[in-house]
């Protein structure tokens, strides 16, 4: 908390302009890491073909793999691109359900992709308050506060909601992938995390209390 460098002797004008102090939160961190995963095998009912657990989807060489421009037939409304959909490959077609390229010890391999392999988008955060005491009495006092939550509108979002990758220069198979879909909230805020928190839009509120 700072309290600015003010210094009005008039009374009155003092009265207003002196005594007011600033602080804030800031939150600023790296995105968190995420998997990008191949689609189950389903062809003829045999299940998946790599077993329980995660299917990692390959990387294609050569390829980069975030793309912030939307993306004809893979881009939907409303939302915002992160992953470049031709970097990656499944190793099933989720058009067919089968192996990519057929149904063989050649085609139906793992993916070369790890766990966790890439980032979803940082957090920045930052709420700003400008607070005033005014005396009533010799024990009582009114504290006036104005709150600017995400003070900057920064816009912050979830991982993609859409990890399952689909066969590059097949669009109809990528219909969504690797998007965001929603906004994130902050640790504080003006309805606090047992509410939900708040999302991206900035919010301003005002607070008036008598403390003796």
């Amino acid at each position: 908390m700072y309290e600015l460098p003010i210094k009005v002797h008039n009374h009155r004008l003092g009265y207003a302009l002196n005594g007011w102090q600033v602080s804030g939160t800031a939150f600023w961190h790296s995105g968190n890491p995420f998997s990008v995963l191949s689609t189950p095998y389903s062809a003829d009912g045999n299940g998946i073909v790599q077993g329980s657990g995660p299917q990692f989807a390959s990387e294609v060489p050569g390829v980069p793999l975030y793309q912030h421009n939307s993306i004809v037939g893979v881009t939907q409304p409303g939302t915002i691109q992160w992953l470049n959909p031709d970097a990656f490959a499944s190793a099933v077609d989720p058009s067919t359900g089968a192996c990519n390229g057929g149904d063989s010890a050649k085609t139906c391999q793992f993916g070369n992709l790890g766990r966790n392999a890439l980032r979803g988008p940082g957090f920045v955060w930052n709420d700003f308050y400008l607070t005033k005491y005014f005396p009533l009495t010799e024990h009582a006092k009114l504290r006036v506060e104005a709150q600017f939550f995400n003070v900057f509108n920064h816009p912050n979002f979830g991982l993609p909601s859409m990890v399952l990758a689909g066969i590059p220069g097949k669009p109809s198979t990528q219909t969504g992938f690797g998007a965001f879909t929603y906004a994130t909230s902050p640790p504080t805020g003006l309805l606090g995390v047992g509410l939900g928190g708040d999302n991206s839009p900035r919010m301003v509120a005002f607070q008036a209390r008598i403390e003796f």
